[in-house]
């Protein structure tokens, strides 16, 4: 058989372009920007999107297909850049206000506190009808067996994820009002990974054993804002008594949360190990940091003040003189005025 050139190199022209990368973008540049639309700004950010989730998708594997296409959940891109930014406040914040004078905020407090009260309690009331509706197991839940009460969960955990993202404003309050002394590592650790930790929980582990953390948070936060939106009021701050017992209760949750999710990796399981392992050693990283806050607010302050009046002072306690010793002093003025 004769060879032919030309046959040849018409075979190889066409193998040539079978080869060759599809184009991304065949249309027209963008209209007064010289940029193609497969370069614009939007495009990169789709496709840094997409390269992300293909690589987590690889590293956790398939996502949960009840929770494709809610909002923030989709992409982590959005997660990561609004706890960039909350760090970048941390930062700057307490140098932007350094030389200002500090903000009050008293009605917006009372009103912000209020509706995060009520947002938790309306979280835990909906997450312990659930846990019953689905008769969840305290020892070991899957996250495909609880029927229509999953789906009840899986909905009332996005707000849960989402109330950790309202939370920032907690932070970004104590720096408009130069309460820098609130802004600790406890305080900021826990705000930046509480978001970014419940965006991975909603993706792949959004029911099942995921829910007690949460249910036992809800209600601790419950205590926690009414203290706080209370506290914005000057004439109830001298009755306010609970804050201690309040940081004991998250202690406390802390503790039952490893105890029930310890349950999940003794007993056999189908819930995902590693997620129950990572609990756990998250949850002893919040143990740390609050007994270190506990002893170092409460522990060593109740002996400093002890010291005080031994020594025939009154002692300040976080910027307030004793009110307690305070309200008793101006009753028994009142007592001898009326005498």
């Amino acid at each position: 058989m004769a060879f032919s050139s030309e046959r040849y190199l018409s075979q190889l022209g066409t193998q040539g372009r079978q080869r060759l990368p599809t184009p991304i973008s065949t249309g027209p540049k963008a209209s007064g920007t010289g940029i193609s639309p497969a370069l614009s700004p939007g495009c990169t950010m789709t496709s840094l999107d997409e390269t992300i989730n293909s690589y987590l998708d690889v590293w956790l594997g398939p996502r949960d297909p009840r929770v494709k296409g809610w909002f923030l959940l989709t992409n982590y891109t959005p997660t990561f850049i609004f706890t960039v930014l909350y760090l970048l406040i941390v930062w700057l914040g307490p140098k932007y206000m350094r030389n200002r004078q500090p903000f009050t905020f008293r009605g917006i407090l009372v009103v912000y506190n209020l509706g995060l009260t009520l947002l938790s309690l309306y979280m835990f009331y909906e997450l312990v009808t659930g846990v019953w509706e689905g008769g969840y197991n305290f020892f070991c839940q899957d996250t495909h067996s609880g029927g229509e009460a999953d789906m009840k969960i899986i909905r009332v955990l996005w707000w849960y994820y989402f109330s950790k993202l309202i939370e920032f404003m907690d932070t970004f309050f104590f720096i408009l009002r130069k309460n820098n002394h609130q802004i600790t590592v406890l305080h900021v650790y826990h705000h930046a990974t509480m978001l970014n930790i419940w965006w991975f929980v909603m993706n792949w582990v959004p029911c099942g054993h995921s829910y007690f953390g949460a249910t036992l948070n809800s209600f601790i936060h419950v205590l926690m804002y009414s203290y706080y939106g209370l506290s914005a009021v000057p004439s109830m701050r001298p009755y306010l008594w609970w804050k201690k017992y309040i940081t004991q209760g998250q202690l406390t949750q802390f503790v039952l949360t490893i105890f029930q999710t310890s349950c999940g990796v003794v007993y056999p399981c189908p819930f995902p190990l590693g997620w129950l392992y990572f609990q756990i050693g998250y949850m002893i990283s919040l143990i740390i940091l609050f007994t270190n806050f506990y002893i170092q607010t409460y522990n060593k302050k109740a002996a400093s003040r002890r010291k005080e009046y031994q020594n025939g002072s009154m002692a300040a306690v976080n910027g307030y003189t004793n009110s307690f010793s305070s309200l008793e002093n101006n009753v028994k003025q009142r007592k001898q005025r009326k005498d």
